[in-house]
């Protein structure tokens, strides 16, 4: 039994793919599974003991390369393998997790018998399939995804989510703390402050006096993490009275889940890393304004969502003017979240 799962991105919908993968697997323990995933996303399932083949989408930079006239033969030779090692086999099942054009692309050049997809003509992305099922918008993106299992027959019991970890990661977040100053077992918040979406940030002077009043009322150490190239860490922490440590830059996606997995609560914006915090079974501040918690909230009990009731959120937008469902949201609010979730 071969299966092709098409999930591309972001990295939280990686996430809530993968209690389906647990279910697929034990539906079809035989079956050898591949998983299409695009680049940013990949490292949270490289080397993942339920998947057997991972193919990296590099879609993004290859479209960029093109159009920019840059590395155009190279470019065309990482296309044809990519497109090589996706048709090397031919797939009795392919399920598309996303159900947009980039992923109906994926399944049209797949060599798969049965095309499962939601009954959806969303950018296009049904016009491909064999089999379709009812997109419930209802539902949690996980539960939402684990329908696949419920109409391929399969029993779906509570949600798993597994993130590969092994000793060497687990060594590289010890050292990183303790360099950091923070011994293994000590208490600390992860604070993540930031989001794809300009709409889904908080104030960076909320963020400070939060961290503040977390060290000295708490009496807990805050350790920020984030990208490479967030100028949001830095001006937040300059605006602190306290002091904070943050990993901006230095942890990969595996990383990041051991990370927070020893955390004591993880504070962030609706983004992949709080997706990752409520994977591990982390107590999670969510601060949300334009998204809907129903939807892509952090999964699971244990976690808090703190938001402003708006008359126009959810919004679903990428740019507003006012932004007051996130500004709105105030320091107490969400400092009694993390006092009351702390561990």
């Amino acid at each position: 039994m071969n299966i092709l799962i098409v999930k591309l991105s972001a990295i939280g919908d990686v996430v809530h793919t993968l209690p389906s993968v647990v279910e697929l697997r034990k539906l079809y323990p035989d079956g050898h599974i591949t998983w299409v995933v695009e680049e940013a996303s990949s490292g949270l399932i490289m080397n993942h003991p339920l998947v057997d083949r991972v193919l990296v989408s590099r879609r993004k930079r290859w479209v960029s390369d093109l159009m920019a006239l840059r590395h155009g033969k190279d470019t065309l030779r990482e296309i044809r393998s990519f497109l090589s090692e996706l048709r090397d086999r031919r797939y009795d099942l392919v399920i598309d997790f996303h159900g947009l054009l980039k992923s109906s692309v994926i399944v049209l050049l797949s060599r798969g018998k049965r095309k499962l997809g939601y009954d959806s003509l969303q950018e296009l992305s049904g016009l491909f399939l064999t089999e379709k099922i009812f997109e419930d918008m209802t539902k949690h993106a996980v539960d939402r995804y684990l329908d696949f299992i419920r109409y391929l027959g399969g029993h779906v019991g509570t949600p798993e989510f597994p993130i590969p970890a092994d000793p060497d990661i687990d060594a590289r977040v010890t050292a990183l703390l303790r360099t950091n100053g923070i011994d293994r077992g000590e208490p600390f918040v992860a604070i993540n402050p930031v989001a794809y979406w300009e709409t889904k940030l908080w104030t960076n002077e909320g963020f400070a006096r939060l961290c503040d009043r977390i060290v000295t009322e708490l009496d807990t150490a805050v350790v920020f993490t984030g990208g490479t190239d967030d100028t949001v860490i830095d001006d937040i922490r300059s605006r602190m009275e306290q002091p904070s440590e943050s990993l901006e830059g230095q942890t990969t996606l595996q990383d990041l889940a051991c990370l927070y997995k020893r955390a004591s609560v993880v504070v962030s914006t609706d983004s992949g890393p709080m997706h990752i915090a409520a994977a591990m079974g982390t107590p999670t501040v969510a601060l949300f304004g334009p998204t809907d918690p129903s939807r892509t909230g952090p999964y699971g009990i244990g976690h808090c969502v703190v938001r402003k009731d708006m008359p126009c959120s959810p919004c679903f937008l990428k740019k507003c003017n006012s932004m007051r469902c996130m500004t709105e949201i105030t320091v107490e609010e969400v400092f009694e979240a993390v006092k009351n979730l702390c561990r």
